[in-house]
């Protein structure tokens, strides 16, 4: 049988296009290698806690077409995202506002937190020439010192000063007791975890796991009038003009025999000497309960190291550096000249996407193709 599209990829982007051409009225075979559907976004239940096996995945958008779009597959609870960050057991608010100042300075007012960050601020004079001087002349030294610099150096690998100042173009700082680290008008989790979600996009459709596009390439191209491509760019051009570089994360699960590890479902550890960036306690995203409402007796954490990427890890987070940006923008060109392929999602256009962007694009395309 042929195929109207062929979707590599059974994560966001390929599931929203999958979903889309079916309902357009197209014949649809999605392939992923891994042997589980919904990519990095993939929900395992343990013991009743919906685990986000890779990384803590929490939806949030400003975007009501994308809102009203993926509100159709699940029912999103009001979760908030609020992290604590911990810096040898000191514990402060994030994102940065009124109660991170008072824990930090012991000020009560806005305008003593402001004059204090002001005052802090005058020690960069002139351009900011790395991520250090930037950092400072946004927040001051005291915030840099215990919130920033040790967790920022873990996620990358380098000191401050060698990072470029533009990673941190703005910090948001709250003059406010707005503990909501997102500036989104939507936000939750969906209830009963991402892979449900997925799984309701995908429904109908013809799914085939463990399936490495890659070993059959040529067979499956014929099997399609057009491909959807959402794995990594190089991969497709067997790294011909180089790899593409990225971060990638190592995480640590533990099942804990108690019904509360940290009180939160994220805490950031931002000193240097702990080696992990953050730990996860899964059953925050859903308040503690199973799908009866039923409070867990027990719990998962997962602690997060960030590392360098070698071929055959994971890839999390493409490095968008001077480099690596004039590498893509190569590979861009060879895409633009294969014929019947779209190249879609994180790993297709080397981009940090959050959640909803990726649905933003993948409707933007199926809208644009179909």
């Amino acid at each position: 049988m042929k195929y109207d599209y062929l979707i590599v990829g059974a994560g966001l982007y390929g599931a929203v296009f999958a979903q889309q051409a079916k309902k357009a009225g197209k014949s649809v075979l999605v392939i992923d290698k891994r042997p589980n559907i919904a990519g990095n976004v993939y929900t395992e239940e343990v013991e009743g806690i919906n685990v986000h096996k890779y990384g803590a995945h929490i939806f949030h958008t400003n975007n009501k077409k994308v809102w009203d779009y993926i509100t159709k597959f699940a029912e999103f609870n009001r979760f908030t995202n609020s992290p604590v960050a911990n810096y040898k057991g000191e514990l402060y608010s994030l994102p940065f506002n009124m109660y991170t100042f008072n824990k930090m300075w012991g000020v009560v007012t806005p305008e003593e937190a402001a004059a204090k960050i002001e005052e802090q601020r005058k020690e960069i004079t002139g351009e900011p020439k790395n991520l250090e001087e930037q950092a400072i002349s946004l927040v001051g030294r005291d915030i840099y010192e215990k919130l920033i610099k040790g967790y920022t150096e873990k996620q990358w690998g380098r000191d401050c000063k060698e990072l470029p100042s533009f990673i941190i173009k703005r910090l948001p700082v709250r003059l406010t007791f707005d503990n909501n680290y997102f500036n989104a008008l939507y936000q939750g989790i969906p209830v009963g975890g991402y892979t449900q979600m997925v799984a309701n996009m995908l429904d109908g459709i013809e799914v085939r796991l463990n399936t490495d596009y890659f070993e059959a390439k040529a067979d499956f191209d014929s099997m399609a009038e057009k491909v959807v491509y959402t794995g990594p760019i190089d991969a497709y051009f067997n790294f011909s003009l180089g790899t593409l570089e990225y971060r990638s994360v190592r995480f640590e699960n533990e099942l804990l025999d108690k019904p509360n590890f940290q009180g939160n479902a994220a805490v950031n550890y931002t000193d240097r000497e702990t080696p992990w960036t953050r730990i996860i306690e899964h059953k925050w995203f859903e308040f503690g309960k199973d799908k009866n409402g039923n409070d867990l007796p027990k719990t998962v954490i997962s602690r997060e190291y960030s590392s360098e990427w070698k071929p055959g890890d994971e890839p999390y987070y493409p490095v968008n550096d001077e480099k690596n940006g004039a590498l893509y923008a190569e590979y861009k060109k060879l895409a633009e000249q294969e014929k019947n392929i779209i190249f879609g999602g994180r790993l297709g256009e080397y981009k940090y996407y959050d959640m909803d962007a990726v649905i933003a694009a993948a409707l933007d395309k199926a809208e644009a193709e179909l």
